[in-house]
């Protein structure tokens, strides 16, 4: 009874090492090409197809690296369009895996929910070289016991100087510039001051670092800001956003001329729950969302936001793993920040002529 071709029969079949035929197929370019073909005729001619457990043999590797982030998957989305559907954390997901498959290295990726990461988070990074962690979605002393072993990119949130965590590679975007730019705007160019933000920033450093551009606006302004959120959405989903534009619009007190929600899901919750109470945005209301997600572009009136690079952002995060592989010292992390723009659209109430997109430098 025959058996599937290993890696030792085809670095047996083309006269090379079990190292070299691992590098044929997870860094090509660092081998001769005359080399590399013999070892990929060997290997066409035996049938093989190599496993990431036949590459870790070789360099105690697997060919793979990981991906963790809070799972919000927001099953209020009817979009039948899948592009359309696409969240932040997917974006940042095909960016990762467009970056992966450059260097030869597959995917895995885990969502958790709040109170859940604990039980994935040493299954995923026990079966990969190389791990890229959302802000806050991972304990603290799980991260650092990993990150003693492989290395770890964080994701999202700014860096905390003195934390646990300050000596790991890290990539956000311009939370802060982009959402003061978003609430300028809707102050000077709209003359909107009853604004409201929504969006838990307790629950997400990127949400406090947007909260914080958005009273940085508001103070500069001389308009009046509560010191938090107007309401909570720990979930940051579509139900959570039409739940906080109907709390918003049921207060005895003024309602707001304009909610500024944290995330595009949200303010995409808001715009359907605000529809069915009869109101029009932008004219009783404006509002706006953060990220970019496609949903943003279809929905009626087309959302005003902030857009982040979200597929960069996965790129980078694979070219810092892949650069650590690499053999770069671990004494010098690397803290990238990424522009973002805003993306002035109806919902603020620009009309068609006047919608642009305007760049956040970092």
């Amino acid at each position: 009874m025959s058996t599937a071709p290993t890696v030792y029969d085809v670095a047996e079949r083309s006269g090379v090492s079990i190292a070299t035929v691992s590098r044929v197929y997870r860094n090509p370019d660092s081998v001769r090409a005359q080399t590399r073909e013999r070892v990929l005729a060997a290997a066409r001619d035996l049938g093989y197809v190599p496993s990431g457990n036949a590459r870790g043999l070789a360099s105690r590797s697997t060919g793979v690296l990981g991906l963790c982030f809070p799972d919000y998957a927001d099953p209020d989305t009817d979009a039948e369009d899948d592009d359309a559907a696409m969240l932040y954390s997917d974006q940042i997901i095909r960016g990762m895996e467009r970056a992966a498959r450059r260097h030869g290295y597959a995917l895995l990726i885990a969502a958790s929910l709040k109170g859940g990461p604990e039980s994935l988070v040493a299954k995923v990074a026990g079966r990969v070289d190389g791990f890229a962690v959302m802000a806050r979605t991972v304990p603290t002393e799980e991260l650092e016991g990993i990150s003693r072993r492989r290395p770890v990119v964080m994701l999202a949130g700014p860096r905390e100087e003195g934390d646990h965590l300050d000596h790991l590679d890290h990539i956000e975007v311009a939370n802060f510039d982009g959402q003061r730019e978003l609430t300028r705007h809707l102050i000077e160019d709209h003359g909107l001051r009853r604004l409201a933000f929504v969006g838990s920033a307790e629950e997400s450093p990127d949400v406090e670092a947007r909260f914080q551009g958005f009273l940085a606006a508001c103070r500069a302004a001389d308009v009046d800001a509560p010191e938090e959120p107007a309401v909570r959405a720990v979930m940051m989903t579509q139900a959570e956003g039409a739940r906080a534009a109907d709390a918003l619009c049921d207060r005895a007190d003024e309602p707001p001329q304009a909610l500024v929600c944290a995330n595009d899901q949200m303010a995409v919750g808001a715009l359907h729950a605000l529809e069915r109470r009869g109101l029009t945005v932008p004219d009783d209301v404006a509002v706006t969302g953060f990220d970019g997600i496609p949903l943003g572009r279809l929905v009626r009136p087309t959302l005003t936001t902030v857009r982040q690079p979200m597929l960069r952002m996965g790129e980078e995060a694979v070219e810092l793993l892949v650069r650590r592989l690499g053999g770069t010292p671990k004494s010098d992390p690397v803290s990238l920040m990424l522009p973002v723009t805003v993306a002035r659209r109806a919902s603020c109430g620009c009309g068609p002529e006047e919608q642009s997109a305007v760049a956040i430098g970092a």
